[in-house]
């Protein structure tokens, strides 16, 4: 009599937000597509479960509503719950955080094998201190994924290289029609903390400009009631720019256009790493944060992250913390014709 026992299935979390979820995609694809006889359950949060597109056969992508499994109590019945749906040999953590260890710590008192991500959270102290700053590149966080994922004794491919598959989705009936020789451009001006976003009267003058252009075409991204309220305020009067957040076409979408655009500007935010599953080449715009925290975009260049050389940069490895100068400098010390001259070096229009 075959044994009914389901294969190992081997569980990967990354709890947070849009971007941070990102940077796992092509490390988990590749884990995939290495093992291909291995069951593997990408645990997340709802929105970032629709980012798996294109997704290995042997990859299930859970999107769970946590506010249902608070506390010890509910993580207890979350490991239960995954034991038993899906028979979890291995469990790769790449959060590392107090939910997440709390299922760590659970899933081996159920004799599951596991691993989990080093953040380098000692590192990022000392590159974020106040005084006697360590001012060194840490490991990017793309490559603290891979390391994870060999210490679990996972093995990788280095297939990925969009989460398209090299092909050109279909753009949203929604959306125009790209007209050859036409540019167009992705602007992501928010972020999830004042640290980390450009003043948008300075942003208003770097749109200016571009939307003055012929043959120019700018979609403005964005989520939620305020922001699309600045993005109207950006976009009024502009028949060449299209505010995302009008739309709300949903993420998909969104990462469909990104593939037809020619460059994206953004934050040190989600947009960046999402501009990166798509292959969009992304100048940015860094502040109280620094690409040296390991956060750059998946195969973006550091040449295109704009940013000040102040002694006080980064006090911040998330961009949540007050100024200590009191007048974010670093954001508004950056001038609009910088960025745009950024822009136009990625767009070919400089050399």
């Amino acid at each position: 009599m075959e044994s009914s026992r389901k294969p190992e299935t081997v569980l990967v979390s990354r709890l947070s937000a849009l971007g941070d979820v990102a940077m796992t995609l092509p490390t988990l694809y590749s884990a995939c597509r290495a093992n291909p006889s291995t069951r593997f359950v990408m645990l997340t949060k709802t929105l970032p479960a629709r980012m798996f597109m294109n997704a290995p056969d042997n990859l299930t992508v859970l999107g769970v509503d946590f506010g249902g499994y608070k506390g010890p109590a509910g993580i207890w019945r979350l490991c239960g719950e995954l034991c038993r749906d899906y028979a979890v040999g291995r469990y790769v953590d790449l959060h590392n955080v107090l939910r997440t260890r709390l299922l760590r710590f659970f899933m081996r008192l159920r004799g599951v094998r596991v691993t989990c991500v080093d953040k380098g959270r000692r590192e990022k102290k000392a590159l974020c201190r106040r005084s006697d700053k360590r001012m060194m590149a840490l490991m990017p966080m793309t490559a603290r994924y891979r390391d994870t994922f060999r210490r679990a004794g996972i093995g990788l491919d280095d297939g990925f290289t969009d989460i398209f598959g090299g092909e050109m989705p279909d753009l949203s009936p929604s959306l125009p029609v790209k007209v050859a020789g036409e540019r167009w451009l992705a602007v992501a001006p928010f972020a999830a903390h004042e640290g980390k976003v450009y003043p948008l009267p300075l942003m208003e003058k770097v749109i200016d400009e571009l939307a003055s252009r012929p043959g120019y075409r700018i979609f403005i991204f964005g989520a939620g009631d305020r922001e699309r309220e600045l993005i109207g305020s950006l976009a009024k009067g502009r028949e060449n720019m299209v505010s995302m957040a009008e739309l709300n076409l949903g993420l998909e979408v969104e990462l469909a256009l990104m593939a037809h655009c020619d460059v994206m500007l953004s934050m040190d935010s989600a947009n960046m790493h999402l501009a990166s599953l798509v292959g969009l080449r992304t100048v940015s715009i860094w502040g109280a944060t620094h690409p040296f925290a390991g956060f750059m975009g998946m195969g973006q260049k550091l040449c295109d992250a704009i940013q000040l050389d102040m002694v006080c940069r980064p006090c911040s490895v998330y961009g949540n913390r007050p100024c200590r100068r009191g007048d974010y400098h670093c954001l508004n010390g950056i001038s609009p014709r910088l960025v745009v001259k950024r822009l136009d070096t990625a767009l070919g229009n400089l050399r």
